[in-house]
Parts: C-alpha cells; structure tokens; sequence
C-alpha cells in the first residue's frame, strides 16, 4: 500500500506520514521544505520517495501526479494548505492568490486525477484535510474559512457521486479544530482554547479514512460547535467569529496578514 501526503514536511501532514509508515504503508511525500524531506527520507528509508514542490505552481501539482504514475497509489493525502491572517482589504493579494492555489486549486487538480484513477481500480482513498472553519464565514480569515468551505463541500460532492455508483473508492475530510502547529505563531495570535496535537489529528482522521467514514471531527467540543451552528443566523455567527478571532491577537486589534 503507498500513500501520496501533501505539505509532509510538518504539522499534520508529517504525522499521518509517520502514523502511515508505521502501519507499513509505503510514501511518497511532497512539500517546499527540501531538508525535511530528505531528513525523513533518511528516516523512512526504502519506504518512502520525496518530491519537492511548491503547489501554488500548477505545473507543479502536475509534475508530482506524474511522478507519482510509476507508482500505485492507494491513498491521497491532501494535506498542503496555508492561512493568511487579517482584514479582507490589508491582506497582500498575491499572497492570497498563492494561499488559494494551494488551498483549493492543488486539492482540486490532484482529487480529481487521483480519482479518476482510483474510479479505473474500484480502490482508493481521499483525505483532504480541512477545518471546522470549513462550516463558518471567518472574519480576519476570510479567504482561509472560504477555501476550507470548497474543500468541505466538494468532498461532500463527491462523497455522494461515489454512493451513488456505489463505488468502493472513499473520501474523508478532516475538520479539526485547533491544531498546535505553526500558523498561530506565525500569525502571532493564541488559541482561546486548547489546541489537539497533530499527532490526534492524524490518528482521528486515519481511523475515520480507514472505515471509509465522510467526517472526521476530532473533540466532542468541536462536533458539538459544529453542528450548534446550524442553528445560529449567518450574521451572528459572523459576528461571533469575528470576535473570537479578535480576541486572538496581542492588544485584541485585527492583525496584519501572516501565513504558514
């Protein structure tokens, strides 16, 4: 069994990797971060193949599925994301571009060339890595909370297009949470709460792949939150979402952009 994990160098993406080579699984592994991946490619040995690439770039996305076509690939990570932190009209707009490149355009291109093949065998599994910020507007986050919604939704998408051809190929999105990574220091706000390591992260969302299962929401804090806001006028909850995301940063004033 061999498993394609976008942005591996770090995070959740590195811990389903080695949550994944622990279960004997075989990897190919992509990101920016070049000493990373050659350190886990050390690590993991014969077990796993590395590719560096920048998928805000689409002839990258494209030079790693074709990488990839010498291999058969049983599972798709799509872990590789960013976030940009700030008001709408601050954000530096290339930078977004880029963050929607990866966020979206990335996830899109490789979901749907790994599913077409995944469809020839009848095998395969998607995981796309999202957030609970995928069911919300997320003021001070706007275009990271609408990205995270294309990736909820157009797995919910497919999910059922799959049912419906009563396939055995799956897709699981992961909505976690707060994470303890790097984009709240890079984006130099705190959590309110406490964050999940990636390590949970990874097992919650492995598991969940594994029995095929659409949702993966690790916490019962967090289901509970998501379903409460179905409940909640879109206004208020934007309102509340703006405030707690203001809360987040030194002072409580908006911050300017910042990214992981």
């Amino acid at each position: 069994m061999r498993a394609l994990v976008t942005g591996a160098t770090s995070g959740i993406g590195r811990s389903i990797a080695e949550k994944l080579y622990s279960r004997g699984w075989d990897l190919i592994l992509t990101g920016r971060n070049e000493a990373a991946l050659n350190e886990m490619k050390e690590r993991f040995g014969a077990n796993a193949e590395v590719i560096k690439a920048d998928l805000a770039d689409r002839s990258e996305v494209m030079r790693v599925y074709e990488f990839c076509k010498g291999y058969r690939i049983d599972m798709l990570v799509n872990n590789a994301g960013y976030g940009l932190f700030g008001r709408f009209e601050e954000t530096d707009l290339e930078d977004e571009l880029n963050m929607l490149s990866v966020d979206i355009v990335a996830l899109h291109i490789l979901t749907k060339l790994f599913l077409r093949d995944f469809k020839k065998h009848d095998h395969g599994i998607i995981l796309n890595v999202a957030s609970c910020a995928g069911f919300m507007t997320g003021p001070l986050l706007s275009s990271y909370y609408a990205a995270k919604n294309y990736v909820v939704r157009l797995s919910f998408a497919i999910a059922e297009e799959l049912r419906r051809d009563r396939s055995k190929v799956s897709i699981t999105v992961l909505c976690p949470g707060p994470v303890d990574t790097n984009f709240n220091n890079r984006a130099g706000v705190s959590f309110s709460v406490k964050p999940i390591t990636a390590d949970y992260a990874a097992e919650y969302a492995l598991r969940k792949a594994f029995r095929r299962e659409l949702i993966a929401i690790p916490g019962l804090a967090v289901k509970l939150g998501v379903f409460g806001t179905r409940f909640v006028p879109h206004k208020l909850l934007s309102a509340i979402v703006y405030g707690i995301q203001r809360s987040k940063t030194t002072g409580g004033t908006a911050p300017a952009a910042a990214k992981e």
